[in-house]
């Protein structure tokens, strides 16, 4: 029995330190947008796009902070009335005159949902129609509980500018203020990032693609190029399928030599990073809150595979309560050789986890919990599962998207 339960922590330690050494340092927290300058050489035109679906309560704080961007150039904001029931346009009127802003802010009726279209993408679409009549050179896809900090924009606009980006996004800061927000949000960001590594999804020769939905700067030719919003408008994980699109998509540059113009075909460049300024005001108070979250796309995300999610329900347990489990054992059956087998694991896990929980500004013990918390994230996982099988997945305001095929 020693000897299985020794090969089992062997495999889980082996794992880990293929994760820290081989896995795009996907623990690490230095892609940043705030890193980024803010001088800009250039002003592009931008178009930023807002749908919003009973929005009112967070809309003086979250449109307040995107119509007083600092950016110098030609700015407007597209909100989209999604069909609110709460007086949310009104709301964004009054804001907008509030703030001097009346003209930079465009409110757009939202039309009925047509069959097939998440209720966000077909919102978007529309905002996008109406501000394609500014000619934008760049269109900012933002959520409406996001509160922008004043160079958000401007940050975004150099960064696309300098590195020739087709699309910038960033995860912005959850919030993360009760104990569950703290247990479980970190995690979040962290398990994200562990699927999709923020260095390869930045490498332009790696086939690996991601954004953050809350905060995307997307190049109008970008968009143009991979033939629209509607080429995902069915994807509920909508910000993944955007960025895998314009990645995947190519695009002719000429390069000159010997005075003959060629055309070479590349990628489209994408970039993804966090924020440690502009934030959600989305509260997740309660495990109930953030369950529900998790599991709206968590099945999603494996694809609807039954059998991604048996590798998933059999991998979780064998790479995090491994180690604690084998500490335990170690100890009640004083066996030493598998007591420190677990605990390296456990400390390789930790420090993977602490520059997340260090960035979110959390106890160095929610790094030490790690174990538990993958397994509340395992059990949302396989409730995904069940909720999509029994016609329930995909709730998000008020509408239920069952099918991946027809959404």
């Amino acid at each position: 029995m020693d000897v299985i339960v020794l090969g089992f922590m062997l495999l889980s330690l082996t794992i880990w330190l293929g994760l820290l050494g081989f896995w795009g340092q996907f623990w690490r927290t230095d892609q940043q947008l705030e890193f980024t300058e803010t001088q800009l050489e250039s002003l592009p035109v931008v178009c930023a796009v807002v749908p919003a679906r009973n929005e009112a309560q967070l809309l003086p704080t979250t449109l307040r902070s995107l119509l007083l961007q600092d950016y110098p150039g030609s700015f407007n904001v597209f909100l989209v009335d999604d069909r609110s029931t709460d007086q949310t346009a009104n709301f964004a009127e009054g804001i907008a005159h509030a703030v001097g802003k009346p003209q930079q802010l465009h409110i757009i009726s939202g039309e009925s949902l047509p069959p097939g279209w998440s209720g966000k993408l077909w919102a978007v679409e529309q905002g996008i129609k109406s501000a394609s009549l500014f000619a934008p050179d760049y269109f900012l896809l933002t959520d409406a509980d996001i509160e922008h900090d004043p160079a958000n924009l401007r940050r975004l606009v150099k960064k696309a500018m300098q590195e020739d980006l087709d699309l910038v996004s960033v995860m912005v800061r959850l919030r993360c203020e009760s104990f569950w927000e703290k247990l479980l949000i970190p995690a979040f960001v962290f398990f994200f990032q562990k699927l999709y590594p923020f260095r390869w999804v930045n490498n332009p020769n790696n086939p690996i693609a991601a954004a953050a939905g809350g905060s995307i700067l997307i190049r109008r030719e970008a968009l143009e190029r991979i033939g629209g919003i509607q080429v995902i408008y069915q994807a509920l994980i909508d910000d993944c399928a955007l960025a895998q699109a314009v990645k995947k998509s190519r695009k002719d540059k000429g390069d000159k030599k010997n005075h003959a113009q060629y055309l070479i075909p590349s990628q489209g460049r994408i970039w993804l990073g966090l924020s440690s300024l502009t934030r959600s005001l989305r509260p997740y108070n309660s495990l109930a809150t953030i369950w529900d979250m998790v599991a709206r796309t968590a099945y999603t995300q494996l694809n609807y595979s039954p059998l991604i999610l048996l590798g998933t329900l059999i991998g979780m347990p064998l790479i995090y309560l491994t180690p604690p489990v084998c500490v335990i054992l170690g100890v009640v059956w004083s066996n030493w050789a598998i007591a420190f087998t677990g605990l390296l694991g456990w400390l390789l896990m930790t420090f993977a986890y602490y520059p997340t929980i260090r960035f979110y500004k959390c106890s160095v013990w929610f790094a030490l919990s790690l174990p538990a918390i993958a397994f509340l994230y395992t059990l949302m996982t396989l409730d995904s599962a069940i909720r999509h099988w029994q016609g329930r997945g995909g709730a998000w305001k008020g509408r239920v998207y069952t099918n991946p095929n027809n959404l």
